[in-house]
């Protein structure tokens, strides 16, 4: 980094934008497989926020993708890199007094806790636990069958490993529960960790 680059502190401070949208902010971080169920359960949730007045907002992996990280691959180098821009933009969302959600199936612990890092206390680790054969089953884009025949190289779960968190703040369990049911058990969390408030 270049030596006439200084970070300048904003006139508002992150304690006044929280206290202005009623509500504390934090990274809310879904990973699991593809397939898994992460951007379903982090849409529910979403949506559950702006019915409760919070504010919030969803990076989602391959929305990203198709703009600010549309010149990265999957290989384990630009999966880092990946992790790593959406862990610097989800600080600065954080700093603005939101409540930001990403669904990224970030398979490398190291990457998820560079994210944690960023975020600090801030950061909630979302498990997203769907056995892969669910997963494999659902299939949605057709990727696993891909992966199967060798069309997809460094694919997470088949021929790249996915690093199973340790000790996730939420686990979320989806072959045992609803759509509606995880999304409850995140703001049920939310409350709990008094992020948002009964009144939100």
């Amino acid at each position: 980094m270049s030596s006439n680059i200084v970070w300048h502190n904003a006139a508002v401070e992150h304690d006044e934008r929280v206290s202005q949208k009623g509500h504390d902010a934090c990274l809310l971080w879904y990973t699991g497989l593809s397939g898994s169920g992460k951007s379903t359960i982090a849409n529910a949730v979403d949506r559950k926020l702006y019915e409760l007045g919070c504010h919030s907002y969803l990076l989602d992996g391959d929305n990203i993708r198709h703009g600010l990280n549309a010149d990265l691959g999957f290989d384990d180098a630009s999966r880092k890199e990946n992790i790593r821009r959406i862990a610097e933009v989800s600080k600065l969302f954080i700093d603005s007094g939101l409540i930001v959600g990403t669904a990224f199936i970030s398979p490398f612990k190291e990457d998820r806790e560079q994210a944690r890092a960023f975020a600090g206390d801030k950061f909630i680790e979302v498990y997203v636990d769907t056995p892969l054969g669910v997963c494999e089953q659902r299939d949605p884009k057709g990727l696993y069958k891909k992966a199967r025949q060798g069309e997809i190289k460094h694919f997470t779960g088949i021929s790249s490993p996915y690093e199973t968190p340790e000790q996730p703040e939420i686990h979320i369990k989806t072959n045992e529960q609803s759509i509606e049911a995880s999304a409850q058990q995140v703001i049920d969390f939310l409350y709990t960790k008094k992020i948002i408030n009964r009144n939100s």
